[in-house]
């Protein structure tokens, strides 16, 4: 069986689907799995065991045997735990197959191969009886189904499943009940992820404001939760409105629902503002007194003593379809609404007559379609005065009276603002027809429909009559293209203008007029832990699983960089940031491959424990902006990253550590290269 995978094709701006070995999507699922980071995930193993032990303790006491079913068992860990807990039978069920198969592995290499039955089924498909998968429904019923948003990976019908088929009528269960917490705020940051700001020009004729259509003013945008580290955002970013409320629990002892429902909380604003957001995270009780509780609050509601840093659960940010201002001690009432796998939020004034029955609210949908062009980091760096700012400058000083402008970005603000600053024309090259029916929108609500064109057309497709017979003489891009995974991939900006070369007046001028991809060696706070081997986990031998993850490594990946957004995980750099190569714009791209070796000094101890890479566009001669590293903050080597975009992580495979710079080793070698026809970048990193 072959299996087709999505990657980005720099050089065409389109997703393609590969064929690739029936082996390759398994590989890439456990190479970019969070299995490391769960099992590295202490607070969490150490309560799951507690709660296991006295779960056992109790169904023991009552004179009855301790049978388990473990749904979700990824590498058996808590059927082990149960077993080890005196436990006299687990089901660990498993859907994912090379998962299943590892699991068999870690359990019989640890004992328990008679205490312990994988099945490789989806829970549902489970069957109970004398021929059937399990011999009789459990008493105890254990599961780690929950992600960020706790039901999103399908936990409620999972559950709903196995109160009805798979376990005993009043089971324990493990964890007993989970509790869902919100909290009101008004963030200028948060809320600039989901709207579109007016963008004030100074052009020489006087202040412009570009605003963005009304349609887009009140679209609620996407049901998609934003899952974030919001651990990493200062206090100084929001102004918190309410008090932490539970919005919901579920006890997980008895029959769960899953069918759709509402829930509805008073809330008393403390302070008045425009409420714009719903913070929320869920907390677990692993026993049915809550003396057990593994907690996902955030830096300002729990005491950092009991902080445990994880990626697989974080903090949910919804944002409310429209903003709606609060008055201090002026109740208002916050509905919350989920069906089967997501949850989203509304809130009103409280009415005393209100009728409770009537809160159905309906999930949101974006009709305006920009939600669908621009995702959350997209709108925050559309917002981003200060980048768009670097952007007008630059403009100001390539644009003349008789300019004629052709844009090469998925839904740019660059031709409205190049129309903006005086240029003769200005032409856009759109990709897709969402970009085209969402800038013509911009374009009419901004009256200037019918000064700048639309083209719906790939680069090598554009003809002279696209152009009106006319010559480019400033060719403009961010450069952003949907598609691009990568901080490389919007090069793609080069191959396009390579495409339209035969439409640019001989004296072009191409903004930016250059790209540099730069490097820098770091040492994380904590999102190593994702690639780092585990070895044992609470006293059980899991090195199977490291093994399985450094063969899918291996299989490709290893030799890969990985897009993480490192605003929300700190780094601190350990060399110099080092540009490692030049794409001229100016130039077509070359025929021949583009590369480079060298080695970058260690100028601080630590950990190495990987490169970022990132790269700067050139706009003019003496105006740049980065996509990666904003600044390095103190002596510690503290570093600032572009909130907006996705760094490059290319972790080393083994961790380089020197606790004082005499240590080797004192520098690292790199070798980097540029595949013109593919528009990929290998590399390879060694300490010296």
């Amino acid at each position: 069986m072959k299996t087709f995978c999505g990657r980005a094709n720099p050089t065409t701006g389109a997703m393609e689907w590969l064929e690739e070995g029936e082996d390759y999507d398994y590989h890439q699922e456990i190479a970019r799995s969070r299995y490391a980071d769960m099992l590295h995930d202490k607070d969490r193993n150490v309560k799951y065991y507690e709660g296991i032990r006295a779960a056992v303790s109790r169904v023991k006491e009552r004179g009855e045997k301790a049978i388990v079913l473990d749904i979700g068992t990824g590498t058996g860990l808590l059927s082990m735990m149960a077993a080890s807990a005196g436990a006299d039978f687990c089901y660990a069920v498993e859907v994912f197959k090379p998962m299943a198969d590892a699991a068999v592995k870690i359990v019989e290499k640890n004992g328990f191969r008679d205490k312990i039955k994988v099945i490789n089924k989806h829970s549902t498909e489970v069957t109970v009886g004398p021929d059937g998968d399990m011999q009789c429904r459990a008493n105890i019923l254990v599961t780690e189904l929950f992600d960020t948003e706790l039901i999103g990976e399908g936990a409620l019908p999972t559950y709903e499943h196995a109160h009805k088929y798979l376990v005993q009528e009043g089971c324990e269960a493990v964890p007993h009940r989970a509790r869902v917490y919100v909290q009101l705020v008004e963030s200028k940051r948060m809320w600039s992820w989901n709207k579109l700001f007016p963008v004030r020009v100074e052009a020489e004729d006087g202040e412009k404001i570009i605003v963005s259509p009304s349609e887009m003013e009140k679209c609620p945008g996407v049901p998609s939760v934003c899952d974030i580290q919001l651990n990493q955002m200062p206090l100084s970013d929001f102004t918190i409105l309410s008090d932490v409320v539970t919005m919901f629990s579920v006890d997980f002892s008895k029959p769960v629902r899953s069918a759709s429902t509402c829930y509805r909380v008073q809330l008393e604003p403390l302070k008045s503002g425009k409420a714009q957001i719903v913070l929320s995270w869920w907390d677990i009780d692993m026993d049915p007194s809550g003396m057990i509780n593994c907690s996902m609050a955030p830096y300002w509601v729990k005491s950092s003593s009991s902080f445990q840093w994880r990626d697989h659960w974080m903090q949910c940010v919804y944002f409310l379809p429209n903003e709606e201002p609060v008055l201090q001690g002026e109740k208002v009432s916050l509905t919350a609404c989920r069906d089967e796998y997501s949850l989203w939020y509304n809130l009103q004034k409280v009415r005393e007559e209100e009728n409770k029955a009537d809160i159905r609210v309906e999930s949101p949908v974006c009709r305006c379609q920009a939600h669908l062009l621009w995702n959350r980091p997209r709108f925050g760096e559309l917002n981003d005065q200060n980048r768009t700012s670097q952007y007008i400058k630059s403009l100001m000083k390539v644009l003349k009276a008789d300019s004629v402008c052709l844009c090469i970005s998925d839904g740019s603000l660059l031709p409205v603002l190049a129309h903006c600053l005086g240029a003769k024309q200005v032409f856009t090259l759109e990709n897709s027809s969402v970009s085209c029916s969402v800038m013509k929108k911009f374009f009419r609500a901004n009256n200037i429909e019918d000064k700048i064109k639309i083209i719906e057309a790939r680069p090598e497709l554009l003809s002279s009559s696209h152009l009106e017979d006319k010559k480019i003489s400033v060719l403009v891009g961010e450069p952003f293209f949907t598609t691009s995974l990568l901080p490389w991939h919007n090069l793609y900006f080069w191959y396009a203008r390579t495409a339209v070369t035969s439409h640019l007046a001989s004296n072009v001028t191409v903004l930016p007029q250059s790209a540099s991809l730069h490097m820098m060696i770091v040492e994380f706070q904590d999102l190593w832990r994702i690639r780092s081997p585990c070895g044992t986990c609470e006293g059980f031998d899991v090195q199977t699983m490291d093994d399985m993850i450094q063969n899918s490594l291996n299989f490709r990946e290893s030799k890969e960089a990985e897009p993480h957004p490192l605003w929300e995980y700190p780094c601190k750099s350990l060399s110099d940031p080092q540009q490692l190569l030049t794409f001229d714009f100016r130039e077509t791209v070359p025929q021949h491959c583009l590369s480079t070796e060298g080695s970058v000094n260690l100028v601080r101890k630590g950990k190495s424990h990987g490169a970022v890479l990132w790269m700067e566009y050139n706009l003019i001669a003496d105006i740049s902006v980065s996509t990666g590293l904003m600044h390095i903050s103190n002596e510690k080597g503290n570093c600032e990253w572009n909130p907006h975009c996705k760094q490059a992580v290319y972790f080393f495979s083994s961790v380089i550590e020197s606790e004082t710079l005499s240590d080797l080793p004192s520098a690292v070698t790199y070798a980097i290269n540029f595949n013109t026809k593919t528009g990929e970048i290998t590399m390879d990193f060694k300490p010296l």
